[in-house]
């Protein structure tokens, strides 16, 4: 899997992350990689493309994405559609225990559409539709 080394970001999305993490937004990202190597190519490419510093999360043996957001329990999460792999059965958020869907803000965004368009004020981010 040596093509994730090629990623590159969809926009200003770095520029973005950055404001929210001056704003004293904890950042968090989650990765599909889910050996130390993969991991680690994906902490190279963030660093490359001058992303924030934030926690990068993984999925240990037997996990889905839902199990390490309900872990973490994040006030919010920021997903794409996953329209190419099969929508929402292959999301995060739709799939996390409903009593904790309560504390976490979902804002699903179009796969490769970017975050440019969501707010610049991080405390914005629970509130925006």
């Amino acid at each position: 899997m040596e093509y994730f080394s090629d990623f590159v970001p969809i926009g200003n999305s770095a520029k973005k992350i950055k404001e929210w993490k001056k704003q004293g937004t904890d950042i968090l990202y989650l990765t599909s990689r889910r050996t130390l190597q993969e991991v680690q190519t994906i902490r190279v490419v963030l660093a490359k493309h001058d992303f924030p510093s934030g926690d990068l999360l993984f999925r240990k043996a037997g996990e889905e994405y839902k199990d390490v957001a309900e872990r973490a329990l994040p006030d919010v999460i920021i997903e794409d559609d996953c329209e190419s792999i099969g929508g929402e059965k292959e999301m995060t958020y739709p799939h996390i225990k409903q009593a904790l869907k309560t504390r976490i803000k979902s804002i699903v965004v179009k796969e490769f559409g970017g975050i440019d368009h969501l707010p610049h004020i991080a405390s914005d981010l629970p509130n925006y539709n």
